[in-house]
């Protein structure tokens, strides 16, 4: 490769560098492959200035005297990163590097990512040994697309103080299997399985698609009646976790550290949903979004998403609507009342009083009243309105009725006396 640089006298200032780029630019053949290749002016140039001080033997590569060692570490950080590891065999070398320079207890930049990784291995302290070692051969799995598979899940938060009482925070997000893409998340009080059905909505919406198949854990949350309807309705295949693994939901939790580290640790104690959902965006937008991942090849999560090919059909809202509408059984109170959902609805329509009926909601839009179908016939049903409900019944179907001994006088003993002295009764 520096055949053409030996054999020529470089007599100017700059020949050399000039002669080194043009070489840069060339592709060529090593000795034994069937492919060619690109080699750097770095690489170049130091194989140059080699053979000039020691000939041929000065570019036999030289094997390490520490090979499989990590160097430039003193028996002291040796000690600690050996002993933060061996009591946290599941976090990463990259967060154990931060959080000991975060600490203060490394100098940063003391030691390299490279260097601590060089280090696990030797002392069988990779995440690869370490699992082998506890009986759980794990192999690393992807979607081979996009939309093929999501995860959901929930996230414990800090508490919020509202009205002076401390309520609790849960994020609720899914996640893209194949570019790790947060396609929804949503910060709420509740992990009940209509704010998964909510999340889920708000998902296939901003994206128009639907997930091939969504993967849940095997809380209350995901394994209700409703939401399997629901994804059977949509063709989405519904699988579940095994019970009592968290590495089965491995993609998942990377993400929550990853979220928990850049956004929930420094909300504080945050005052409003709406203060969490705004800074959750943002850090989705301008930190884990485009930040280059591991798994990705260095590739960020919206670069991948974004760029990707879709191959199934846009979900339409007609389709999610007719998805999202659920039936059941009720029986209307004999005051046209019936309960949906800890709310009281009522319907002006009297023969139903009484009644067993099919009520239909759509949980498409939580805000939407559900409906009566009886008979072929849709009824509206209405909100109960406590103070207006209290002011109808005072003033019911009889209240424009003349009240008795009060409108119209009636005194028998009075109009006798009238008629005896000849009064008129309006004089009295």
């Amino acid at each position: 490769m520096i055949g053409p640089l030996l054999t020529r006298a470089f007599t100017s200032h700059g020949e050399l560098a000039e002669a080194i780029r043009a070489l840069a630019r060339q592709k060529h053949l090593p000795p034994g492959a069937s492919a060619t290749r690109f080699y750097s002016e770095t690489t170049l140039e130091r194989w140059y200035y080699r053979f000039k001080r020691a000939g041929l033997s000065g570019l036999v590569p030289k094997r390490r005297s520490d090979m499989g060692h990590a160097r430039e570490l003193t028996d002291a950080q040796r000690e600690l990163l050996c002993a933060v590891r061996r009591e946290h065999p599941s976090t990463s070398a990259a967060l154990i590097l931060r959080t000991l320079e975060l600490d203060g207890r490394l100098a940063k930049g003391a030691v390299s990512l490279s260097t601590l990784n060089r280090l696990f291995r030797s002392e069988g302290l990779d995440r690869v040994t370490l699992r082998v070692a506890d009986g759980r051969v794990r192999l690393r799995w992807q979607a081979d697309r996009v939309d093929a598979l999501w995860h959901a899940d929930v996230c414990h938060g800090p508490a919020m103080k509202i009205g002076g009482r401390s309520v609790p925070l849960r994020i609720h997000a899914i996640l893209d299997d194949h570019s790790r893409y947060i396609v929804a998340i949503v910060a709420t009080t509740t992990e009940r399985e209509v704010e998964m059905l909510s999340l889920l909505v708000k998902a296939m919406r901003s994206t128009g698609r639907r997930p091939e198949a969504l993967y849940l854990d095997n809380g209350s949350t995901y394994t209700g009646e409703v939401l399997a309807t629901v994804c059977s309705r949509l063709s989405v295949g519904l699988l579940h976790a095994t019970p009592h693994d968290p590495q089965a939901r491995g993609k998942m939790e990377r993400f929550w550290r990853t979220l928990r580290e850049g956004c929930l640790d420094h909300v504080g104690t945050p005052a409003s949903l709406h203060d969490v959902q705004v800074r959750l965006l943002a850090f989705l937008a301008k930190h884990y979004h485009c930040a280059p991942h591991a798994s990705l090849m260095g590739k960020s999560p919206a670069e991948v998403y974004e760029s990707a090919p879709r191959y199934d059909e846009k979900v339409d809202d007609e389709a999610l609507r007719e998805a999202l509408t659920v039936h059941g059984k009720r029986r209307v109170r004999r005051d046209g009342t019936l309960e949906i959902g800890g709310t009281t609805f009522e319907t002006r329509t009297g023969f139903l009083a009484g009644r067993v009926v099919v009520v239909a909601r759509t949980l498409l839009d939580v805000t939407a009243d559900p409906w009566i179908e009886h008979e072929g016939q849709r009824y509206v049903l209405g909100r109960v309105d406590a103070e207006e409900n209290a002011r109808r019944k005072t003033q019911g179907p009889c209240a424009n009725r003349p009240r008795r001994g009060l409108d119209v006088a009636f005194d028998p003993p009075g109009a006798l006396l009238d008629a005896l002295v000849g009064r008129d009764g309006g004089e009295r």
